[in-house]
């Protein structure tokens, strides 16, 4: 059973990751703009400077998220 320490601390870390994951996403997909403005120039190759960046800087996000979860993780089991 968790005990409100447990939940509360938590609730804390991963409000961490989630601000890390947003500050680093923030910036990636700000990139990502300024690539899909190709795509107003090049119209041949416009569904590639648009869905490639988004879906592959959304896949890196998800994978920091991930590894940033982990790494709390590790840090936690390693406190007690």
């Amino acid at each position: 059973m968790l005990s409100k320490k447990t939940l509360g601390s938590k609730s804390l870390k991963t409000n961490v990751i989630e601000r890390k994951t947003h500050k680093v996403s923030g910036k990636l997909f700000k990139i990502a703009r300024v690539i899909a403005l190709f795509g107003v120039f090049l119209p041949t190759y416009t569904l590639f400077f648009v869905l490639v960046p988004v879906i592959s800087l959304t896949a890196c996000t998800i994978v920091y998220s991930y590894l940033e979860y982990q790494k709390e993780l590790q840090l936690a089991l390693g406190d007690r």
